[in-house]
């Protein structure tokens, strides 16, 4: 066979991913709050955006209600139950009509250019009146005193955290400069819990003295507020609260000392060591329950982060679901293309010209992959409702068994966009705020082998079980698996043992102890 170079035409398919379609693909999976930060990010970068700053039209008929109760639900897009009900999303004429398959067909379909005047993305199409969950307004304020919104808390640009405050107590109670010296350098090695991990031959190595001096001024600062901290482990921390309290006497001691014993129940032990009854023991267990394992957090200075659903589920006055995205943390922009035509038109160059063009392209892309990520949002959170409807009038017990692939079919979507989407995606339902992927769990056989149970509501039903017994009758792992095969589940020990430990929940020999010592 003759070696060389040749040319040769062949035919194939390939899926390309265009930066477009790459940036749909990201929205997809960003919650809101990500999603806000992204568009903040391309209106500093992108002239032709704008935050369009005009309220929301709240519809009459917004939300998700069954088809029998509205006479004009026959022109919305509905989802069927399995019944042969229906339930439907409104559309307020506004939504891209580009978006109605799955995210290959419908992000492909984004790559026309939009060249109306004012391209805008308005969620009101799925913002409904029938939850009263509104989100505070957290934008600020301006006004002087007598504004209804002043608040003084609102001023303070500064938290005192954890080190700040031992700093403080370092500066008026240790006058020695060496002393103050080393006392800096163990508030600046301590954890976040307030533990002081590093050896103290190593920081006397590092700073040159002598380790004791480095023992001395580490005694004073573990005197500091709150107490237990500069505290080597956890016996060390809640002795320094039980020395505090004028409580360690020898037979605290000796407990600090087996605290593993403590973590087992194992209260014959513990009297032996100690020395004491078991009424004493149960004492000393109490008075360390009131201690604080770790003294630090607070003071850590974390800020807590309020869950914020994306979509709100609830009961309408029909009696259908009422579904809503959460319109007042989602981004509303427009694309002004006059500013665009009117820059155009004044002989700019040819950079100008492509740079002015990229970002008409740009632009006009955000708001169709938003527009498009609000409408997949909806589709996916609908079929969730349908597939879960009896957990929502229920309770957990009633969980159905859900995966990807049984949404993804229902709505014509590819289980990748159905994964993305319930990323990082939150719903508020009666029953509380459950992250998306929280409804779909693996399913565990029936003993008839017709139905299948969730394994969260397995999980569940263990937890009643466990919490319903009495302390002369502890249930092993086997006893409750005959109790769950006698409610027709089919479930092995192992799993049993495998959901009781994932929900901490302790043996049957250490609930046996615990329960008798708290009897």
């Amino acid at each position: 066979m003759a070696m060389g170079p040749k040319l040769e035409l062949r035919q194939s398919q390939a899926l390309v991913m265009t930066p477009q379609l790459q940036q749909a693909i990201k929205l997809l999976q960003l919650s809101n709050l990500d999603l806000n930060d992204y568009v903040e990010r391309e209106l500093e970068s992108n002239p032709l955006l704008e935050r369009d700053e005009g309220e929301p039209a709240i519809s009459d008929d917004a939300g998700m209600r069954h088809a029998d109760a509205d006479p004009s639900a026959s022109d919305k897009p509905k989802v069927e139950r399995p019944g042969g009900e229906e339930l439907v999303i409104p559309d307020d004429g506004q939504a891209s009509k580009a978006a109605e398959t799955s995210i290959d067909s419908d992000y492909e379909s984004l790559h026309g250019e939009d060249s109306a005047a004012d391209a805008a993305v308005d969620y009101s199409t799925a913002n409904g009146s029938g939850l009263g969950m509104s989100q505070a307004d957290t934008r600020g304020f301006s006004g002087g005193f007598d504004n209804p919104d002043y608040n003084l808390e609102n001023m303070l640009s500064e938290t005192l955290d954890l080190r700040d405050h031992l700093r403080q107590q370092l500066s008026v109670t240790i006058g020695d400069p060496v002393g103050r010296i080393i006392g800096a350098y163990l508030i600046d090695s301590i954890d976040e819990c307030g533990y002081l991990t590093e050896p103290t031959e190593q920081i006397a190595e590092r700073l040159g003295c002598d380790l004791a001096q480095v023992e001395a001024t580490l005694a004073e600062v573990q005197q500091f507020d709150p107490c237990g901290v500069f505290a080597r482990d956890l016996g060390d921390c809640l002795g320094l609260q039980l020395r505090d309290q004028d409580r360690l006497d020898p037979a605290m001691q000796a407990l600090l000392k087996n605290l593993d014993l403590v973590a087992r129940r194992d209260i014959p032990r513990l009297t032996r060591i100690c020395g004491v009854d078991a009424e004493d023991i149960a004492d000393m267990l109490s008075e360390i329950r009131e201690l604080d394992p770790k003294p630090g957090l607070a003071l850590a200075g974390a800020e807590v982060q309020t869950l914020i659903p994306d979509v709100y589920v609830s009961r309408d006055a029909k009696g259908g679901w009422h579904l809503e995205l959460n319109t007042e943390t989602l981004p509303r922009v427009l694309v002004n293309n006059r500013y665009a035509a009117k820059v155009g038109t004044r002989g700019s160059g040819k950079d100008t010209k492509a740079f002015l063009s990229d970002c008409l392209n740009s632009a006009n892309w955000l708001v169709k992959s938003l527009d498009q990520r609000a409408n997949t949002i909806l589709r996916v959170a609908t079929e969730i409702v349908l597939q879960q409807e009896e957990f929502l009038e229920r309770g957990v017990q009633f969980l159905k068994p859900l995966n990807l692939r049984m949404v993804a079919d229902a709505i014509s979507m590819h289980e990748s966009t159905v994964s993305r989407v319930t990323s990082n995606k939150y719903m508020a339902t009666p029953r509380g705020i459950f992250e998306l992927k929280y409804f779909f769990t693996s399913a565990i056989a029936s003993a008839d082998g017709l139905a299948a149970h969730s394994a969260e509501s397995v999980r569940h039903r263990i937890k009643e079980l466990v919490d319903a017994e009495a302390v002369v009758k502890i249930l092993s792992d086997d006893k409750i698996v005959e109790i769950l095969q006698a409610e027709d589940i089919d479930i092995a020990r192992r799993t049993v043992a495998k959901y009781r430990e994932a929900m901490r929940i302790p043996s049957s020999v250490q609930r046996r102890r615990l329960k008798k010592m708290l009897a």
